[in-house]
């Protein structure tokens, strides 16, 4: 039996909601793929449409972790990071990057920001130059439109794209220094969604598309990139484990529009783990 893999999540807690770790630890622990938490703070419910949640501050832990697993001399196979809400935290998971990141080691930045062309409001408008510094130091980032232009400094731009708008931002976010660029939120026509991928030692740009769902179903984001982490770490491409990520995420949406199921709870992935993990063991051999 192969060696099993192992994953350290760096996100934040939404007790309720599905989003960060509570989509993160369920779908790489699907794929047969240990995975260590980091958590970065607790929260009640997620903050997309919720009001009055509750949020515990959990910066001081994420370094004693750290250490007492570098103690340990854990090593991971890919270190993934989703949202980190100050500049302390990027900081202190730069150092993580040094401390736990071996040369085998993955390290995946998602670079949790912005959306729809607006930077979040707990976020300063220095604070994509902070980011920036930390994708600089990933193998993967894993952006969407939104985030892509704020981490390049250039105004947003509404979409249908073109294909040659797509593939400049790819290029462009190549220059930061990551080796393969993902980048979601990528459509063509207002009938299909999806993603494209980079990779920058080949100059091999795929995409992968799904159709259209109308609505904002919040945490999508959250179970692509875990479903991508997944992917990746049971062996598949680059472009197959986009195309896995975006199959799955889609699916989970249909499941929740079919259902009526209140969009700010977060989709129904749970439902199609079996079969997500079932299609992850053709890439595994």
């Amino acid at each position: 039996m192969n060696r099993q893999k192992r994953v350290a999540a760096v996100h934040d807690i939404s007790c309720f909601g599905r989003c960060s770790l509570t989509v993160a630890l369920p779908i790489i622990s699907a794929a047969g793929i240990e995975c260590a938490v980091v958590p970065t703070a607790v929260l009640s419910t997620h903050t997309g449409g919720i009001d009055g949640y509750t949020f515990h501050d959990l910066t001081d832990e994420i370094m004693p972790i750290v250490q007492h697993w570098k103690q340990l001399n854990l090593r991971f196979d890919a270190i993934y990071t989703g949202y980190l809400g100050s500049f302390r935290q990027l900081d202190i998971v730069s150092a993580m990057f040094d401390l736990l990141g071996s040369g085998n080691t993955f390290k995946i930045v998602d670079p949790v920001m912005a959306d729809n062309g607006v930077l979040y409001k707990s976020f300063s408008p220095d604070f994509p130059k902070g980011m920036r510094k930390l994708c600089e130091k990933a193998d993967i980032i894993i952006p969407n439109i939104t985030e892509a232009v704020f981490l390049l400094d250039e105004p947003y731009k509404e979409g249908p794209y073109t294909r040659e708008y797509i593939e400049s931002l790819l290029k462009k976010l190549a220059e930061i220094g990551a080796k393969q660029i993902v980048l979601t939120g990528v459509y063509f026509d207002n009938e299909q969604l999806g993603a494209a991928v980079y990779d920058c030692k080949s100059g091999q740009i795929d995409y992968s598309f799904a159709g259209w769902i109308e609505g904002y179903y919040h945490g999508t984001g959250d179970v692509f990139g875990s479903a991508f982490v997944a992917a990746l770490l049971s062996g598949c491409s680059l472009a197959q484990a986009n195309a896995e990520a975006v199959k799955f995420t889609v699916d989970s949406i249909a499941r929740t529009k079919a259902a009526g199921t209140d969009i700010r709870f977060g989709v129904d992935f749970e439902n199609g783990l079996g079969e997500f993990a079932a299609r992850l063991m053709k890439c595994k051999g």
